[in-house]
Formats: C-alpha cells, structure tokens, sequence
C-alpha cells in the first residue's frame, strides 16, 4: 500500500531497518536523481532505495494557542541548533499500550531516555502493585525470559522499586509532567514521539538576537513542533550514501519482503566494523561517506577511499580542558602515546572539601588562601587572604554550636607563620579559594602524572611533542588533566599507500563504510602516529557524563538568624613575613628546601585575580568587595610585567616572594580603602 515519504518516515521503527522502498508516484528532474543543498529532491517512478536509517534535520514551528496551532500562526523552520531552552508539555493524548510507549518514544542508557508515565489504574504484578497516578520511570527495552519487555522504576516512601512490564500490557497511560529544561537537539533526539508532535515552551532564549530570530519579539509562549526527517538511502547504481528529506513530495511503497536486499552495497558504521569478532580483522573498505575535518587523519577518509581496518580494542586517554576563563576553552583526549612533557601548574580549589580530595601521600598540599572566611565556631580558624597551609588530614572536631556540642568534619591543617607552623581545623564546608603553591620542578610524561598524582591536575607543555606535525596542546596557556577514560578505537591506514597508520574514535566518527573482498598485504600495520583529538563542548559533557558522583561535600549547618556577615579579615601576619619552607614537603626528602620553593608566577596571579574578581559576593561586606577589587588591580599589573619578564626568559619557576607581594598588596589595599570610608564618613 503506498504512502507519502512523509507519512512512512513518521510511523517507521528504526529497529525495522533497512527497508526497500519503491517509488510510486516520483518528481522528475534532470535524470534519475540531483542533489540540492546536500538533499536529494527528485526520485523517479519505479525507482528503488533501500533506506538505512533517519534522523531530525529541522523543525517547523508554530505558535500554539491552547494546545493547538494559532490561526493567526505562520509555520517556521527552526534548524536544531536554533538558540534557547524549552520545557516540555506532557502529551494529553493517552497510550493504549506499553509496546505503543516503546514503539515511539525513545528509551535509551542516557539521561534523556527516561521518560516518565503513570496510569490511570493499578497495575497488579506477581510480586508488585503500582497504584494508579504512580510516577513510572522507563529506562530500558529487552527480553527477559523469552518476552519483550521494559525495564521501569518506581520511588515510594524514597525508596526504588525495579520491575518489569511486558510490551503485551495494556492500559491507559500517560506522560508525566518534565520540570527539565532541554535544548531542541535534544529535543528533537529524544522527546518528540513518532506519529506525534511535541508541545514546548520557551523557558530561556540565551541571549539570542531578536532581529536574527523567526519568532515574534519577546516571545515566551508555547510552540508546537513537527519534525521533518532526513533519510539516508542506498541506491543500486551508487556506491555513496543518499540523503532525502521526508518533506519530499512523493509516494513510496515498501517492498521488502520480495526484494533482494543483497544486491544493494551493504553500508557500515564503524560501531558496526567494531563489533565484528577480532578473527575478521585486518579487512578492506571502501569509504561511502566520509568525516569532515582538514586534519590527519580525516583528511585522507574521503568518499571513495580504500583503507586497512587493522583491528579494534580499546585505548586509554586522558580528558583535558584549555585554562581559560572565557568561551574559546578548547578540550582535548590526549592518548598515552603522547611524547610531549609537562610541567605542573597551580590547581585552585573553591572549598576546603577539594584540599581533602586532593591531597596525596606522597607530597604535602601547600596552598595560599585567595579569599577571606570568618569561622562561626571558636574552635575552628578564621582565614584572611594571603594565609598559607599545609594540608595535613580529614578528621572530626567538637564545635558549639547553640548551646549544645555538635560533631562535624574538618580538615587538619599546619597554618605556616613567619619562624613556626601552627596546627589549625579548617571546617569541610567551608567556602574559601585556595592556589597550590608548586615547589616540584620536574617534567613529566603523561603516563607518570596519571601515575603518580589524583586528577584534577593542572599542567603545561613544556617539551612538545615532535612526532605531531602541528602540537597543539602546546600553544595552550595551561591545561587541566580532568579524567582518564577507556574508549573504542579502529587501527587504519590507506590501503595504496600504508606508510603509517591511525587511531580514529568509534563513537565519534560519523563514517560509512562498505567491505572489499581484497587481501591486506601485510599483516604487521605500520608505525601508529600519534593523535591529540579535539572534542566538540557536546562531546566533551558525553564523555563526562559517566563521571564518578559518589563523592559529595558534606551540608554547611544552618546558620544562625542573628549571626553577622562575615567581615573581611587582615593578615594576621606583618607585610614583611616571609614565605618559610614547609616541613616535610617530600616524604623522602631532607626537611631544607629553601632552594626547590618556587612558584610559577602566571599562574599562581591569574588564579588569584580570577577568585578575587569573579568570586561570589553574596555575603560580604561593601568594604570587603572594594578591598578586594583593589587587591585584583595589584595583581594585574604584577601579571603583566612577569608575563613580559617570562616572555623575554622563557622562565618556568619564579620565586615563591609572589605570595609576600600578595599579603603587601592586600595590606596597602586595607589602607587606602580606610582613609577613603572615613573620607566619606565626614
């Protein structure tokens, strides 16, 4: 039975794919087919695809008024990337069955598969009630004991309750309201059912141009959106890839069932070439669709090129992020192969819960306070800008708090004096700014830092790697280490030409593929270059999204109704202090280290001036906003005269008399900003 492009698109399972279509009833161009924008536009009549997959292209819009479109609305297309973020309104329209649920609303291992329903009755299982109005999570689609079923979530009493049910249910059920906020890529990949369209509202523009926008000014309201598909096909007489969108105005019928799917080329994901068995590896592929990208080695995966797949495993890297404050940070998976060394750089860390996950037994965490806290409890210390410590321990301490004892969490700490060190408990949650002090001069390869420190780890290169034609980690200000992680790779190299060979992602590579009944020449792949990756800001929260969040800073207490702001205390020490050297540095070192203390002056200034011009001034006072605004003009102008100073001597490691030019800074600051409050008094 034909139907419209359209039509079939809407109603078709992706797991039902492929699928051969004929057209029935095509638009005629010049030949069998033309491409316009990238889309195909015009099939003929009787003309056979096979289709292969589909995904949203774009949007149309239209105002809604009452859960229905505005007559006085015009329809609009939005491309995915479109600015804003929308919240969804649940569907009124009722499921009759949860095999109509997983039919046509995506469930997946992410976040956003988890769609939420309730129905409208009990539902009585062997061992398990949901009641009706209950909230059901679903999470997973899969056979459990021969029958397809999902795999759903209940919370009672905050308590989960798993259980499964079968596709067969029936029943009347209904969607959940979202109270999340989404992007409409997001959307458009995961919220939009098929067969159906999807409700949104407005719920932040992020800044977007009303001149550049479709939309009416200043709009907040509700749009109504419909998807329109591309379609990616393969035709007999081409050996690349299709795309039509499902707007096409044409009539297909699917024929499947009495066609011979083999006489079309059989088109691979590298997912797909990765699950094969290791024991069909090394193969022969011709490249159907390749990546776009300038650089080695997608510039040699172009449409119509043969390469080696040499085999598949999996590889480590390590997650690193550009140390920029503003919007071009650049992020990177840096591959262990890598031959460039680091040195390291100051890490800051926000709480004192951060010095106690980063602390070490190897080293003594020394840091120097970027911002002042006041403690609420006499038994704990009050830090003022410019105090340093050594970070010792976690432990619990007894602290009065109205009227009675309490236990809390604090971190032990030795607070560096001018001759002496002095024990002092710093609560957990505090909210301070802390900047490492570095007194370690070494240059390290990327395998000793993942070995031998916790990351977070702060970084630059500082010997490049020359194996890389173009390094660019090593024009970067400074780079954090954020996570190592294990991810899919494919070892490949040309097949006219293999002089070396390449490292690409599996689930970052959007490339297709079809095998070749060639012999691989040899069976030893050439030398593997190494690759520094650049991933996109999308694909960088994709990789961190696995990331471990066991850990969690215990709750701050609350406060006292009558308890002050807290002031912005003055250095307990004279300006003329000396940083001394910490006791004990390095474990198996002698305990005079005068001569390794040094400090990377850059960082160690930029890192203050970002705590003490960004940092939250929710709860300080006037005079302790213009003090410290004042300290961050100091730092500055420090900044650029060693920025020109390392510049000129390409110097690394600068005496640690900074952290002394922080405390005289601070202390002139507290003068001026004196004489001028009690200016203005009189």
């Amino acid at each position: 039975m034909a139907s419209t492009l359209e039509k079939f698109i809407h109603s078709l399972d992706l797991r039902a794919l492929p699928r051969v279509l004929q057209i029935q009833s095509g638009i005629y161009g010049q030949g069998s087919v033309y491409e316009m924008f990238g889309n195909e536009c015009s099939l003929s009549t009787e003309e056979v695809i096979k289709v292969i997959g589909f995904k949203i292209n774009k949007l149309i819009a239209s105002i809604c008024e009452n859960n229905e479109v505005s007559q006085f609305s015009a329809k609009v297309e939005l491309p995915l990337n479109f600015p804003g973020l929308y919240k969804v309104v649940a569907d009124k329209t009722p499921y009759v069955s949860i095999e109509e649920i997983a039919r046509k609303v995506s469930i997946g291992p992410t976040r956003f598969g988890h769609p939420c329903f309730y129905s409208t009755k009990d539902i009585k299982l062997s061992n398990f009630t949901v009641k009706h109005d209950e909230q059901i999570t679903f999470n997973s689609v899969e056979e459990v004991h021969g029958t397809m079923a999902v795999n759903c979530v209940v919370v009672r009493n905050n308590q989960s309750h798993s259980f499964t049910l079968p596709l067969s249910q029936e029943g009347e059920f209904y969607e959940c309201e979202d109270d999340q906020i989404y992007t409409l890529k997001e959307i458009a990949e995961w919220k939009i059912p098929k067969c159906r369209h999807r409700i949104v509202k407005l719920s932040n523009t992020l800044h977007m141009c009303d001149s550049s926008s479709p939309l009416p000014e200043n709009f907040d309201g509700c749009l109504i959106l419909m998807p329109v598909y591309e379609v990616q096909a393969v035709m007999k007489f081409r050996k690349d890839i299709v795309h039509i969108l499902s707007d096409l105005d044409v009539e297909v019928k699917d024929v499947t069932d009495c066609y011979d799917t083999s006489s079309f080329l059989q088109p691979l994901s590298l997912e797909d070439i990765f699950e094969r068995t290791s024991k069909e590896f090394p193969m022969v592929a011709e490249i159907m669709e390749g990546p776009s990208g300038s650089q080695k080695p997608y510039k040699l995966l172009s449409t119509g090129k043969e390469i080696v797949i040499h085999k598949k495993y999996q590889a480590a890297r390590v997650l690193a992020s550009e140390m920029r404050s503003d919007s071009s940070k650049k992020r990177y998976l840096i591959p262990m192969s890598y031959k460039g060394k680091f040195k390291r750089r100051p890490r800051e860390f926000p709480t004192a819960y951060d010095l106690e996950i980063a602390r070490s037994e190897k080293e003594h965490l020394h840091v120097v306070a970027t911002k002042a806290f006041t403690s609420p409890h006499k038994e704990l210390f009050s830090v003022s800008v410019g105090d340093q410590f050594l970070v010792q321990q976690r432990q619990t301490s007894e602290v009065l708090y109205e009227g009675r004892k309490r236990l809390i969490d604090v971190l032990a700490c030795e607070h560096i004096l001018s001759d002496s060190y002095k024990k002092v408990l710093l609560p957990m949650y505090m909210e301070g700014g802390f900047v490492e002090v570095i007194h370690d001069k070494k240059q390290y390869h990327l395998s000793e830092i993942c070995k031998e420190f916790r990351l977070p780890f702060n970084v630059k290169v500082s010997v490049r790697d020359l194996s890389i034609e173009k390094d660019v980690l090593a024009a970067a200000p400074g780079l954090q280490f954020e996570e190592e992680i294990t991810d899919s790779y494919l070892l490949i190299s040309s097949a006219s030409s293999p002089v070396e060979s390449w490292e690409i992602p599996v689930y970052r590579l959007n490339m297709l593929v079809h095998l070749l009944s060639k012999d691989v020449q040899t069976a030893v792949p050439p030398v593997t270059r190494t690759t520094v990756e650049e991933v996109s800001e999308e694909e960088y929260y994709m990789l961190r999204r696995y990331e471990n969040l066991t850990l969690h800073p215990p709750p701050r207490p609350p406060k006292k109704p009558s308890a002050p702001p807290p002031t912005f205390a003055v250095p307990k020490e004279g300006v003329s202090d000396m940083l001394q050297a910490p006791k004990n540095f390095y474990i198996d070192t002698t305990k005079k280290l005068c001569s390794d203390q040094a400090a990377d002056v850059l960082e160690l200034q930029v890192s203050c001036q970002n705590y003490l011009v960004h940092r939250e001034n929710n709860d300080m006072t006037e005079k302790a906003t213009l003090m410290e605004t004042t300290v961050a003009e100091g730092l500055a102008r420090n900044y650029e005269a060693e920025e020109k100073e390392e510049e000129e001597h390409d110097y690394s490691y600068i005496d640690e008399n900074i952290i002394e030019n922080i405390r005289k800074v601070f202390h002139d600051a507290s003068i001026r900003n004196e004489h001028a409050l009690s200016k203005g008094r009189r």
